[in-house]
């Protein structure tokens, strides 16, 4: 069984009880079916989608149709053009790719391994027990996300005012020059946000990004919004689904103070009473501690509406809470020296109560909506 990794990247939908469906015609597929290097879909979006980066530690991983499952790929004969294709079919752009490494830890597969064949030039893994050389492919995409040059140190309540710096891929949504909510940059022409920021069209907001204080955009004119893309699903009800992505018509360039923060992978998991950092733009910043869903759901907390997308975060006494004006801006935790965002602030009862912590978009939950919503819309030149 292969695995094309040269394929087209159309957008996969997925409609059957059991297995996928072609994002197309609606087609369904049995699971053997998707990756199997026979492109079963008209657009052969059943070869698309087949690879993932699996932790803090980006280790590559692809989709195998006999097992079913998820496995890490061999270094085997494998190279830079082959890192490039694989950039692409996860919705990066080109320009993001930084390069490959080897690793020889963390790999274990009771499933086996899948191992880039010979055949040239369309590229193809297949499954086997074992790697010729106990190594497996690191991929590096996008370059120094996550790194700030400054350490941290109050709109959010609670907190301190930021240093210039430390928070780089934090950046205000302005209407008429007035902050209205925050986001994320997560490369120079994209910024992560939520869904109930946005009512109006884009031509009303601008984004403002690279200095901790607001009184200073005054001279400055900011950045178009070109596309403003809200989860389909989003619900204004119960919050769920509360993401957005925003397209710039023209792209940032990066300073020491404008900078993308990393994307969680799969399995960058939060820890249970996990330390996290929620900041907003002028920059205000302050540490939280991240909860479990059972102890957010208590009867006396917030009594069942933190749904699985959501995470909740704050002092259970109180004190430390982002407030309106944040919303759409950050919760990001430091793991293998980088910053990662895993929370979009999302809603909250009241403001830095007690037993009542904000709660935030679960990034991780939608990290494939990203990477789909980055693909379709025409991110790889």
């Amino acid at each position: 069984s292969s695995c094309c990794l040269l394929s087209p990247c159309p957008p996969v939908e997925y409609q059957c009880l059991l297995g996928r469906s072609c994002g197309g015609d609606g087609r369904c597929l049995r699971p053997s079916q998707w990756c199997d290097g026979v492109a079963d879909c008209p657009d052969e979006d059943d070869e698309s989608q087949c690879f993932r980066l699996q932790g803090t530690n980006s280790l590559l991983e692809s989709y195998s149709s006999v097992r079913q499952t998820w496995l890490p790929v061999c270094a085997d004969n494998w190279d830079d053009g082959h890192s490039r294709a694989v950039c692409q079919q996860m919705g990066f752009n080109s320009q993001d790719y930084v390069g490959f490494s080897e690793t020889t830890v963390g790999s274990s597969s009771s499933n086996g391994y899948l191992r880039l064949s010979d055949e040239k030039p369309k590229a193809s893994t297949f499954l086997c027990v074992f790697c010729l050389y106990p190594h497996w492919v690191l991929m590096c995409l996008t370059a120094e996300c996550g790194v700030t040059d400054v350490q941290p140190s109050s709109r959010i309540v609670g907190g301190t005012e930021a240093v210039n710096g430390a928070w780089p891929w934090q950046i205000s949504l302005q209407r008429d020059y007035q902050n209205v909510c925050g986001g994320s940059i997560i490369s120079p022409v994209w910024i992560l946000s939520a869904a109930h920021c946005f009512k109006t069209t884009p031509d009303l907001w601008t984004v403002f990004a690279g200095d901790v204080s607001l009184l200073t955009s005054k001279g400055y004119l900011g950045n178009i919004i070109d596309k403003i893309i809200v989860h389909e699903k989003y619900n204004p009800k119960t919050s769920s689904n509360d993401i957005a992505l925003l397209k710039l018509r023209t792209p940032l360039t990066l300073t020491s103070t404008i900078k993308p923060v990393c994307l969680p992978h799969v399995g960058t998991d939060l820890l249970t009473e996990q330390k996290g950092w929620i900041t907003g733009y002028g920059y205000l910043s302050a540490q939280v501690t991240i909860y479990s869903r059972e102890t957010c759901n208590a009867r006396q907390v917030l009594n069942g509406q933190v749904l699985e997308d959501m995470i909740c975060a704050g002092t259970l006494q109180g004190g430390v809470d982002a407030c309106q004006g944040d919303s759409g801006s950050p919760l990001v935790v430091k793991k293998g020296g980088v910053w990662w965002v895993m929370g979009v602030t999302s809603w909250g009862i009241g403001c830095a109560l007690p037993n009542k912590p904000g709660v935030y978009t679960n990034v991780t939950y939608f990290i494939d909506w990203i990477h789909e919503q980055l693909k379709v819309r025409d991110v790889i030149p």
